[in-house]
């Protein structure tokens, strides 16, 4: 179900990616079971090749514990 996301151009993949997290909340309160596990597991398979592909992505130093503490 869906295009392999090895498939995908980069900015399909983040452009899926988006969308996937946008509805995310929809499919998990008022998606059917399937639909809810067919939800999570395009967006695993996503984020996976995401992860691949960009292995040393940045990531905001306030997304982490020490970052987080400064902010308090």
């Amino acid at each position: 179900m869906g295009i392999d996301p090895a498939q995908l151009s980069d900015e399909d993949v983040v452009r899926e990616l988006r969308q996937l997290h946008t509805t995310r909340s929809d499919a998990f309160f008022h998606g059917s079971d399937d639909a809810l596990a067919r939800h999570t597991s395009r967006t695993n398979e996503l984020e996976a090749e995401y992860l691949r592909r960009f292995p040393d992505r940045e990531v905001d130093p306030f997304r982490l514990r020490e970052g987080a503490r400064e902010r308090r």
